[in-house]
């Protein structure tokens, strides 16, 4: 078993131990739920505790839009609880469950948000601010080089889906 898929085990015990009730996130517990993150899931416990510090974690209400498609973002959101409905011109095209993230790509450029993306239960995000993640890809390039990998696997996966 490859590590994130450890991680992602080891968050799936822990929920069910939760039994499905909302406690607040220690850090270590935020740890965890990146390190099953792909985008993250190269980075070291040290690293990953460094991203884990500068997240804020927050619970949303069922219903609440956390980005909304064309607006300009400087967030990124892990789920680390519930489920949320993503949607594109109106349309639902997909869901994200724990461990999911969205608004990456925010963190590295200013493009307008490609979703709108709405809770679809009692959610808890850890979040993730651009100008802290920008500061801490400053202060640990090994961070930078492991999102770099990982953000070119993801433009492959996608060309290749892609048809000529």
């Amino acid at each position: 078993m490859f590590p994130h898929q450890l991680a992602r085990q080891e968050v799936k015990n822990t929920q069910a131990r939760m039994k499905g009730a909302m406690r607040p996130s220690t850090t270590e517990a935020i740890r965890l739920h990146f390190a099953s993150v792909p985008l993250f899931a190269a980075c070291s416990k040290h690293e990953l505790r460094l991203l884990a510090k500068t997240a804020v974690v927050e619970t949303r209400a069922s219903g609440a839009t956390l980005m909304t498609e064309g607006a300009t973002g400087t967030t990124a959101f892990v789920l680390l609880q519930g489920r949320c409905r993503v949607f594109r011109n109106g349309r639902r095209v997909g869901a994200i469950e724990a461990g999911g993230v969205v608004g990456e790509l925010s963190m590295l450029n200013r493009a307008p948000r490609n979703a709108t993306v709405v809770a679809d239960s009692l959610v808890e995000v850890a979040i993730l601010g651009r100008r802290e993640f920008l500061a801490l890809l400053e202060e640990s390039p090994s961070i930078s080089q492991k999102l770099l990998v990982s953000l070119a696997a993801r433009v492959q996966e996608l060309d290749a889906r892609t048809p000529c």
